[in-house]
């Protein structure tokens, strides 16, 4: 960790403001994570900083993409909200030319409790849950995403530093390296910067489509993975934009090319450090069945966090290395729940389903929700899948419009996650599907404008 860039050790204000005096800090970004994983907040003299106070429109929670707003019936006033500083967040800009700090703040109402519409506050919720049994939950999420110049349209197929058709099977090369040497300089500057703010990043790999790219990260506390994805989609385009390239977490790029998913690996462990997923004699425990059996039932109802655009649904109806079902297998890829190989104490289940565009708070809170239903209701799995799962039935949702209506109806989506989250989440959505819909596309005009 560098001293100078992560924060203070001990999280409070004082040791807070005297890590930013210390620091030379003028100004600091107070940053509330939104529905879509975009943080929106203000900018203020590190001397008006007080962690707490802060006010912001409770509307952010449901902007859409688009800018517009869903103000329901409960907020035609369009009400602020305050906002708590988690003082342990607090990071050092790299790239600003003026020293700025930025924290990630909770929301909160007037009694100081968090507000539940907020992503971070639902991932916050379903820790709690887990809390309460005694079981410490860890998760290890895995991004994927295309790097592209940024002088070149993003959506032609032979922009990945391809000259012409012929160089572009160069650029396909899952699991090659040469490429990293070849943006060296671009891999190297993310990397350094990642940890200057405390993001702790694993292995890099290149994936199936052209210029695609996964990073891992270490496996660790959610809250602290979600905010550490969070702060990492923001440095790699800044980062990108300083080597001319431009990154795109866009769900699915390309139609005859590998969508980019988001994905999560998960265990949990009791208070003393042993991984409930395992028994004493190191086969697994019922309870990863019960896990496993969680996440059967309940994904298709909560595909709305893991699925949130219209975009996502063209992954997830494409046989191109996306899950189209919620079987699981012992390391199978064609299944939407994999189980790696690893230890009595490793034990832990990858859930494949969510896309690159998650927000990384919802997505984790939804996988974690539907494990801990899985095992409170002790719910049985299926067989495991030991051949190809692509060969089985669609068993997900092909439209946002029926990930709404599934999210809005589950009983225990509003259980676990509270109504006020469900309602806005979901009405918000709603919203931004119909922006999307009045949207009239290329596709249209060029095939249907001239033939009927």
């Amino acid at each position: 960790m560098n001293v100078e860039t992560a924060g203070p050790a001990e999280a409070t204000l004082e040791s807070a403001l005297e890590w930013l005096r210390a620091n030379g800090i003028e100004r600091i970004e107070t940053t509330v994570p939104d529905m879509a994983g975009i943080g929106r907040g203000k900018v203020q003299p590190v001397s008006q900083f007080k962690g707490v106070g802060t006010r912001i429109p409770y509307a952010i929670l449901s902007q859409t993409l688009n800018s517009s707003f869903h103000l329901g019936k409960d907020n035609v006033g369009d009400r602020d909200m305050s906002l708590r500083a988690d003082l342990s967040t607090i990071r050092r800009i790299p790239w600003t030319p003026e020293p700025t700090a930025i924290v990630i703040m909770d929301c909160i109402d007037d009694d100081g409790n968090l507000i539940g519409a907020a992503p971070r506050a639902a991932l916050a919720r379903i820790l709690s849950l887990y809390e309460q049994e005694g079981w410490k939950p860890v998760v290890a999420p895995e991004v994927e995403f295309y790097v592209v110049p940024a002088n070149e349209d993003p959506w032609s197929r032979t922009r990945q530093v391809a000259e012409d058709e012929d160089d572009l099977e160069d650029l396909i090369d899952p699991y090659g390296t040469d490429r990293f040497h070849e943006l060296s300089g671009f891999f190297t500057e993310l990397e350094d910067t990642c940890r200057k703010q405390d993001i702790e990043t694993g292995a890099l790999s290149q994936e199936l489509g052209p210029g695609q790219f996964e990073v891992n990260f270490d496996h660790g506390d959610p809250m602290k993975l979600a905010d550490d994805v969070f702060h990492f989609k923001r440095t790699i385009r800044h980062v990108a934009a300083k080597h001319d390239l431009r990154v795109i977490f866009l769900s699915k790029v390309h139609e005859d090319a590998a969508g980019s998913a988001f994905h999560i690996h998960q265990s949990v462990y009791d208070r003393e450090g042993h991984n409930v997923f395992s028994a004493a004699d190191g086969e697994a425990h019922e309870r990863f069945g019960h896990y496993i059996g969680g996440l059967q039932r309940y994904l298709r109802d909560f595909l709305l966090l893991f699925a949130p655009y219209p975009n996502s649904y063209r992954r997830l109806n494409s046989h191109w290395a996306s899950p189209i079902n919620l079987e699981w297998g012992i390391d199978n890829r064609t299944v939407g729940l994999r189980v790696p190989l690893a230890s009595a104490q490793a034990r832990r289940v990858e859930n494949r389903l969510a896309g690159a565009d998650v927000n990384p708070y919802l997505a984790i809170a939804g996988s974690l929700a539907c494990g801990y239903l899985g095992m409170k209701q002790e719910i049985m799995p299926t067989a495991a899948v030991e051949k190809s799962a692509y060969d089985a039935p669609f068993a997900l949702l092909r439209h946002p419009h029926y990930s709404i209506a599934s999210l809005r109806a589950s009983k225990e989506a509003a259980q676990v996650f509270g109504e006020e989250f469900v309602q806005l989440f979901a009405a918000m959505k709603e919203h931004e599907c119909l922006e999307f819909e009045e949207k009239v596309p290329v596709w249209e005009r060029e095939q249907l404008g001239w033939t009927i």
